[in-house]
């Protein structure tokens, strides 16, 4: 079946994350809704020659112009969310979900000693409910977890304290069979049940990092204490928790009707992603683009997303949860910009899908118009290095030795923001003697200009020397020799913290990490590094590569490898005791060498 070139650079540029995908028709309606554990390995298989044996498959394929996704946490939000989908929109294609089965929840109820139990039907009494648990596997696992870490009531008895003075109340088979402490006859404290209820509570949430850390110093102070009773108690309790680690980031349903916005931008647009949360799951999921015609801040920007997708989804939620203020005002609104907890995570999850979206966007772009985006990340180099041209033309240098010996200089050539192999150069440097850096890349860069200058060649607009001030120093002279100062842009990158240093300039500039002009850079001096060492490997494989070790009969090149790589330099060779080179190379060929060094004098 044939795919349309915009449905193929969809596919291309898919994310291999956990969400729910939706299928769209040339009307914009939608077709289907389904989840994946990775958007792009579950898309791309309605694509392929395996679904083609269902007619239903490939009609729906076949009526396919748009896809969308949402990214999520887990694969069990994506099913949640999936549901939600499939119960708001009923596509065509989708098996029809009835409302009358509702998922459960974790309830615990607000009492006296609460209780811990599964429901499906939320009570506004105060109770806290957490979920809904699409998997009703995965819940009683939960529960179960905590039924073995934490002993507590079942019963719906009435605790109340005189009551429990009085003697009211029995012990039951729970309590004999140490599946509870026997609160309704006060052999465990509110205060103690209720420690109990807070840790449950962090490990139905997720909260299993802090809880562990909390037990793990519980039962150092036990065991320091010499209580080691219950030290073993808590040591078995955190081997429990340590093999259940929840991912899941399970939302609280009193965050109800909820609208969460997130913000990105750049130059000349801003990306704001839209959720919709109802009863403490996301129901709708939307980014939209903004093309900025003047310099808006981001809170003018993000006010305007605000307004148009509150009306274009019909919004009529009360409280919005946003990353800073807008430029909004609304005395019915409540806006929300959270530190911590639920609503935190909530615009946690927004602002990822914003940037999984630019992402998106960016490498269809690349696909669909490569010259275009190279070009954008040229123009951004440009920019951050202060460049009077736009450097389509970029050469990197990178020196190497061999223990000190043997220099040899690497330069590779970007055409485009792109490699251009056949432009690379090896250096087999002639002149210096040792390991000077500074002079190799001299001689490198003065060879390498002057025999363009000589042949009439294309020069670059950006020379990049893998190196800090020193060696960028030595290449301004070389330029400098040839005439060449001023009229070609040069840096030099420090691998220590990615400092760029400038001509003349003593203090380096920081280009932000995230960068793609300073990923560009750091692949250019990658680049050039590896290029350096495979030709220095190469040469070592040809024997090209010699030290006076090679002259020893019976040392060959893997032996005399593990000299210099153990003593760094021939002379602490000749320096070094029998017993220190039998330890590298065995007492045989030890004697060999020192016999060798001995005959000639050193």
């Amino acid at each position: 079946m044939e795919v349309s070139p915009h449905l193929q650079t969809l596919l291309k540029s898919l994310p291999e994350k956990p969400g729910v995908y939706q299928y769209f028709d040339a009307e914009g309606k939608i077709l289907y809704v389904g989840k994946a554990k990775s958007l792009k390995k579950r898309v791309y298989s309605y694509f392929s020659k395996d679904h083609y044996d269902s007619g239903k498959t490939r009609v729906l394929v076949s009526k396919i112009v748009d896809i969308r996704t949402i990214v999520v946490d887990t694969e069990l939000d994506a099913l949640l969310l999936e549901n939600n989908l499939i119960k708001k929109y009923q596509p065509r294609y989708n098996v029809a979900l009835k409302d009358d089965k509702t998922y459960p929840w974790i309830c615990i109820k607000n009492e006296r000693f609460p209780r811990v139990f599964p429901t499906r039907k939320i009570i506004k009494d105060g109770s806290e409910y957490f979920g809904p648990y699409p998997s009703v596997k995965v819940m009683h696992t939960l529960l179960d977890l905590v039924k073995s870490l934490y002993p507590r009531r079942t019963c719906n008895l009435a605790l109340e304290p005189m009551a429990i003075q009085n003697g009211k109340f029995k012990v039951c088979l729970e309590y004999h069979i140490k599946n509870c402490m026997g609160p309704c006859e006060g052999y465990q404290s509110e205060t103690e049940y209720m420690q109990t209820i807070q840790e449950i509570r962090q490990i139905i949430k997720g909260d299993i990092g802090n809880l562990i850390s909390m037990v793990k110093r519980k039962m150092m102070d036990e065991a320091a204490a010499y209580r080691f009773e219950e030290a073993q108690k808590l040591k078995e309790r955190l081997e429990l928790l340590e093999k259940f680690k929840s991912k899941s980031t399970i939302v609280n349903p009193s965050i109800s009707n909820v609208d969460v916005f997130s913000i990105q931008t750049d130059e000349k647009n801003a990306y704001v992603n839209y959720l919709r949360v109802l009863d403490g799951s996301i129901i709708q999921g939307h980014t939209i683009e903004l093309r900025k015609r003047l310099d808006e801040p981001a809170e003018e920007l993000l006010s305007i997303a605000i307004g148009e997708m509150r009306q274009r989804f019909n919004s009529n939620a009360r409280e919005i949860i946003v990353p800073f203020l807008p430029d909004l005002e609304d005395d019915f609104l409540t806006i929300t910009v959270p530190q911590r907890g639920d609503k935190k995570q909530l615009l946690d999850l927004s602002n990822r899908n914003v940037q999984n979206y630019i992402r998106e966007k960016n490498k269809q772009l690349e696909l669909v118009d490569p010259e275009r985006h190279s070009k954008r990340i040229l123009e951004q180099l440009k920019k951050d290095l202060r460049m009077p041209e736009l450097p389509k033309h970029i050469e990197c240098f990178d020196n190497s030795n061999f223990q000190g010996s043997y220099p040899v200089s690497a330069m590779v050539c970007f055409k485009d923001g792109r490699p251009s192999k056949k432009d690379y150069r090896h250096f087999n440097v002639k002149t210096v003697v040792g390991p000077d850096d500074f002079a190799t890349m001299e001689e490198v860069i003065t060879r390498r200009y002057g025999r363009l200058l000589e042949e009439n060649g294309e020069f670059p607009q950006l020379i990049i020397i893998d190196g800090g001030k020193g060696q960028l120093g030595a290449a301004l002279g070389a330029l400098e020799k040839l005439g060449l100062r001023g009229k070609i842009s040069i840096i030099g990158i420090a691998k220590r913290l990615e400092e760029i240093y400038f001509p003349g300039d003593p203090l380096p500039l920081y280009i932000d990490k995230k960068s793609e002009s300073l990923k560009l850079i750091q692949f250019l001096r990658n680049e050039a590094h590896r290029f350096g060492i495979t030709h220095h490997r190469s040469r070592r494989d040809k024997g090209t590569l010699k030290t006076e070790l090679h002259e020893i009969e019976g040392i060959g090149p893997s032996t005399a490898e593990k000299l210099l790589t153990e003593f760094r330099s021939v002379k602490k060779v000749k320096e070094a005791s029998l017993e220190a080179i039998s330890a590298v190379i065995g007492k045989s060929k030890a004697e060999l060498v020192v016999t060798y060094f001995t005959a000639s004098g050193e």
